[in-house]
């Protein structure tokens, strides 16, 4: 897919930042200002288009989880595009137990001439990251992983 290699500022990148760190099921409207109108997402369970599509899955995120937040561990840019190093931090609403769970992955980013984010790709390991996590599916997910390692 063709792109532009526009330099993309520090100050846009910081400004993405500052707004994953600081999301909360009342700011996902800030996403609007971040991501270009027809932006690509994609993550292990989620591949939409538009920025009403993007808003929807962080808007599942708060609904699936409690806690949820992103913290920023570091980043590599290259003219416009770079990826970002990130800590996703949760508990599981659905199970009593209030263990904070931490999932590492890292983003992405592509940025228009505007400094908008027109693609989001998420890399992280959705079987150990999640399913292990789980009570029951853990169980199975963390047999499985021991039978292949043998």
């Amino acid at each position: 897919m063709p792109h532009s290699a526009h330099p993309t500022p520090t100050a846009d990148i910081d400004r993405v930042i500052r707004i994953f760190e600081a999301l909360t099921e009342h700011s996902l409207g800030d996403l609007g200002t971040i991501y270009a109108p027809d932006a690509h997402f994609v993550d292990p369970f989620n591949a939409v288009q538009g920025i009403d599509a993007v808003e929807k899955v962080f808007r599942h995120m708060f609904e699936s989880l409690e806690h949820p937040h992103f913290v920023v561990i570091g980043q590599v840019v290259q003219a416009d595009q770079c990826f970002l190093l990130w800590e996703f931090r949760f508990r599981f609403r659905s199970f009593r137990s209030q263990v904070d769970q931490v999932v590492a992955g890292t983003s992405h980013l592509r940025f228009d001439a505007q400094g908008r984010i027109t693609h989001h790709h998420d890399y992280w390991d959705a079987a150990h990251g999640i399913y292990e996590k789980m009570p029951l599916i853990g169980t199975l997910m963390r047999w499985l992983r021991e039978r292949v390692n043998r």
